[in-house]
């Protein structure tokens, strides 16, 4: 497909999504009492189906990724260089999100909003909760959907592959994860497809609560959080990694704008390899061995804007049913955002999958993530690029750091 057939499916498909919007918010106007059943049943099947699609793809992603490191020399190098930029911009990400929601403090949605708070899901030690990572079974984690028992899994599962000796049995392992990727990412397309209809019953179910005056306030601070922590981001964090590795941030954002360009409207980082691939070689011209191996690596465990929608979003579910957020807590789930972007699958709306089914597997309730939908997909675009644009800077960085080192290395 073209670059302006490209450019046309995701122009259409921005004009249907705001359409949806359009029409769920006058039904949400009308709030007649059908409608508002319609628009529920509507917005469960859908949450269901992103909780359903959301283990298999991140553990998938995982497994895929990690068993690219290999046992050559020169694979292990341009993957330990990557594997530092990468955890070190994603922290930085994590820790400017928690302070943006510390500073902020965006205040709770009222309960009248439709949230069912548990009794018991602030009770959980800390013992408890790490021992509940650590499964018993190898089915257990994905029939749960404990979504950091299944990162430990894969990650397990995918460094087994990479150091596996090659054999037919390994490459018949690999293809078959392959396959399966293909499969989910199919399944993913399907579902993306037909969301428009569920944005119409999330974006009416929203409008209902707005004009009952309950969720301005508390989802406006949500928002103001998430994309100033990704702005600061994009704008000042990444351009001092690169100034600090003398790299010009304004010449590597040049080199790179057609893939900040297409991350930003197609949402996907996976979609816009491509594009990162043809930037960083033709463009800011950086090793092939470099671009080739860190930037699908980066595409799959490099999610700056991940991380701080996970954390940030966590932490706000987690308040909003109740859990008390002490300094302890918040330094806990810092953590645990920066492991659960690093298991993202780069496809439209893979952090929102995630949050969601990470959410699930502690007991806290799931219901305001549709309340956040129909601003998600302003939320997206910029996360997408801010994670493009932190791949890019980390594929520059390891080509900066290893130029004339690789010569020669087996």
């Amino acid at each position: 497909m073209c670059a302006s057939s490209k450019k046309q499916n995701h122009f259409k498909t921005a004009v249907i999504w705001f359409a949806a919007m359009i029409v769920g918010a006058v039904l949400g106007h009308f709030s007649h009492p059908f409608i508002h059943e319609l628009c529920h049943f509507i917005a469960t099947a859908f949450t269901r189906l992103f909780q359903f699609l959301a283990i298999p793809v991140i553990s998938l992603a995982l497994i895929a990724t990690l068993s690219q490191l290999g046992a050559k020399a020169q694979s292990k190098r341009i993957f330990s260089h990557t594997i530092f930029y990468t955890l070190t911009t994603t922290m930085a990400a994590a820790l400017v999100a928690l302070v943006f929601f510390v500073v902020i403090s965006p205040v709770n949605v009222p309960v009248a909003a439709g949230t069912t708070l548990p009794e018991n899901v602030g009770k959980l030690s800390y013992y408890e909760h790490f021992l509940s990572v650590i499964p018993n079974n190898l089915l257990q984690p994905f029939v749960a959907g404990n979504v950091l028992s299944v990162l430990l899994v894969s990650s397990a599962v995918g460094l087994g592959l990479a150091f596996m000796p090659d054999s037919d049995n390994r490459q018949v392992l690999i293809k078959g994860i392959n396959g399966l990727q293909e499969l989910l990412f199919m399944l993913i397309r399907a579902l993306l497809w037909i969301l428009p209809l569920g944005i119409v019953a999330f974006t009416a179910q929203l409008v209902a609560e707005i004009e009952a005056g309950v969720i301005v306030g508390a989802l406006g601070q949500y928002t103001l959080v998430v994309i100033g922590g990704n702005l600061v981001q994009f704008f000042v964090i990444i351009p001092l990694f690169l100034l600090a590795r003398r790299l010009n941030p304004l010449t590597v954002f040049r080199a790179m704008s057609p893939a900040l360009a297409m991350a930003f409207f197609s949402k996907s980082s996976a979609a816009t390899l491509p594009v990162t691939l043809a930037s960083a070689e033709n463009n800011l011209h950086i090793d092939k061995r470099v671009s080739r191996f860190t930037l699908p690596i980066c595409t799959t465990i490099n999610m700056n804007g991940c991380a701080a929608f996970i954390l940030v979003t966590s932490l706000f579910l987690m308040q909003n049913a109740g859990i008390e957020l002490s300094l302890g807590t918040m330094l806990v789930w810092l953590f645990v955002s920066i492991l659960a972007a690093v298991g993202n699958a780069g496809v439209p709306m893979g952090c929102y999958f995630l949050t969601i089914s990470l959410m699930s597997s502690i007991g806290v309730p799931v219901d305001l993530m549709g309340m956040i939908l129909p601003i998600y997909a302003i939320i997206d675009m910029i996360e997408t690029g801010v994670n493009v644009w932190s791949d890019s800077s980390v594929a520059a960085m390891t080509d900066k750091d290893l130029q004339g080192k690789l010569d020669g290395v087996a």
